[in-house]
Order: structure tokens, then sequence, then C-alpha cells
């Protein structure tokens, strides 16, 4: 167990294990379509100095069986735009894995200029009901391929497995264990799923029909213009027991994702049409936002604290989230707290000064 005791546990803080990489396609028979996947892994060796996060492209995979998360990416998003979490967590010893997801690849999921309004609701409504499916068929491969010895050495503890995911891969993790009994714990960062969601916006359902217990951590920012914090505070009001949500202040969608402030100019230079066409001039400069390191710092950890805690057990990772994390986050600049429904109510605490 990659842990510490109680007092100095600390998920901001690289892992011991060097990170390998691999990619590969994976090929669903069953809906015909040849996924683009990738793996990050924990790999023989340590770190050398400044290289915590780097990728060591088909390094030897560190002896043992890890914990997997599988990572869902935004719409049309992409396997690598999380590399900043995916590094970590392996690090830290879990192979974390991810797909491009069915909307990237299916042909009959690419938008037609000349659809008609129903044509283009139907299409919507077919890449919302492939992501599960997607999600499904990457864990089934990888836990067939580790055991068949197919994956270069990898090995996975099928009794430890998470699900993290961004904005529409936020609600594929919170959808994904109603499907999937192996899901032990979900990270979702900025997810859709809101009863009342921002026009524009995919019009995504979450049941929480689940029947079990899977911890649950929700990540958002209080400036996030696609999917507003009431909007997240909603499907965190939804969610099944237990769980626990942290906010993250001055920070808006592409926070939880690679290159942010190119991310985010790019989006708010942009010219969406129809229902979507406010959300540029709503989106506030990058510079008057929290920075990349501050929301990077605030996924990783938070992330990685949760997963050691709902997958490992581990009594630190525990403490830590009941605890002592809100001080943590302080002591490292990061402008956050955690959201308390009875004492914060539908309104995010003033930014400190």
């Amino acid at each position: 167990m990659d842990t510490a005791e109680s007092g100095t546990y600390d998920p901001f803080a690289p892992g011991r294990f060097r990170v390998g990489v691999r990619t590969f396609e994976a090929h669903d028979a069953g809906r015909d379509r040849t996924f683009p996947a990738e793996v990050w892994y924990p790999a023989d060796g340590f770190p050398a100095a400044g290289e915590a996060s780097a990728e060591v492209r088909g390094a030897t995979p560190a002896p043992g069986a890890h914990p997997l998360v599988v990572f869902s990416h935004f719409s049309f998003g992409g396997r690598r735009s999380a590399t900043f979490l995916t590094r970590h967590l392996a690090g830290h010893g879990y192979v974390v894995a991810a797909v491009d997801h069915s909307e990237l690849l299916a042909p009959e999921l690419a938008p037609a200029p000349d659809a008609i309004p129903a044509q283009r609701a139907a299409r919507i409504d077919a890449i919302i009901a492939s992501r599960v499916p997607d999600l499904r068929f990457l864990l089934g491969y990888l836990l067939a391929g580790t055991a068949a010895g197919q994956l270069g050495g990898l090995a996975i503890d099928a009794s430890r497995i998470g699900v993290a995911g961004h904005s529409f891969g936020g609600w594929s993790a919170l959808a994904l264990p109603e499907h999937e009994r192996l899901v032990g714990a979900v990270v979702a960062l900025a997810p859709g799923g809101s009863s009342h969601p921002a026009p524009g916006t995919l019009p995504l359902t979450l049941a929480f029909g689940w029947e079990r217990a899977v911890p649950v951590l929700i990540l958002a920012g209080d400036c996030d213009v696609p999917i507003p914090l009431e909007a997240v505070q909603d499907v965190y009001a939804r969610a099944p027991q237990p769980r626990q949500m942290f906010v993250l202040r001055r920070a808006d969608h592409e926070h939880f994702a690679d290159d942010v402030v190119a991310n985010h100019e790019k989006v708010r230079s942009m010219t969406f049409s129809g229902d979507a066409a406010w959300m540029p001039a709503a989106m506030l400069p990058a510079a008057e936002l929290c920075g990349e390191e501050e929301s990077h710092a605030f996924t990783r950890g938070l992330a990685l604290a949760h997963l050691d805690t709902a997958l490992r057990a581990d009594p630190a990772a525990a403490a830590f989230l009941g605890r002592r994390a809100e001080d943590e986050l302080r002591a490292r600049a990061i402008d956050a707290y955690e959201y308390q429904p009875g004492e914060a109510g539908a309104v995010a605490p003033q930014a400190s000064q």
C-alpha cells in the first residue's frame, strides 16, 4: 500500500513509482468499433528528480496487482485530456486506462451538416447511450487481457476498481455503477446530469439506481459556465451516500483538463450556434481565474485521497478527507472549500481576499 502515517499522508506529492504508458487498440466485436486506448501504470524503478510526472513508454510494470481506475473524457475530448491526473494516480500505484469514446470514432455518430432537428436529437441520444457501454467494454477488455497476460505483464486487482471522469465523462462515471457492480469508487469532475442543465448542454439524466454503496467524490468550480455550481450541487444532492464534494474558487470548466489556459481561451473565442450561443461571452478571461497549478493540485490531491480511502481502505487517506483536507488546501494556497449543504445551501461562500 502506497501510504504514510496519518500526520504525514500527502496526496498532493508525486508518487514513488515511475509512470509507464502504453497505447493500444481494443476492438469491440459486438458493436464493430475499434477504440484507441491508453493505459498508465506504476513501473519498475524510481522517478528521477524532476521527472515525477514524466511518462516512460513501454516501461516494465512494477510487480504486484494494482487497483484500476478507468477515466472518461469530456464531450469530444480524448483519452489524453487529463494526463495531469492519470499520471499522478499511476505514480501512486494505480493502473489508469482511457479510450477515445464512441463519438470520436463511430461514423454513425458523426455530425451531419444537413441533418434535420429530429436527426440531430437522435444522434445526441445515441452518443449519450454509447458512454456506459464504452466504459464497460474497456473494463472487461482490461480484466480479460491482464488475466491472459496480453497487456505486457500488467496485473490488476479486480476487487479494487474505480471510475473517474470530467464533464460528460463525470456523468459517465456517475452512471456506470448502475450497470457495473465491480465499481468501488467514483470521482466526478464538474459532472453533467443536473435536473436543470444549462441551455445548449447535453440533456443528461442520472437515475442513481445503484444496488450498493459506492463512495463518491465530486469536484466543481464556482465559475463554471457550462455546468454551473448550482447544477453540480443538484447532482450531489441526488447522489447516494457516502458522498463528498469540494469546490475550487475562480475555476471554470476547463480547469479540470490539461492545458487550462489554452483550452479555456479557445472555448471563449469560439462561436456556438443555437442554445449554446451564450456561453463564450459568459466566460471570464483566464487571467481573472485561478491558475493551472492550483486547479491541477486541487484535483490530483483530492482524487487520490478519495481513491486511497475507498479502494485501499487507507486510514491516513480517510483521516485526511475527514479532518485535514481544507487546512491542507489552504496551506498550499489552493482557494477551495468542502461543500456542506446544511451550511452553504445553494450559494457558494464568497471568495477569500
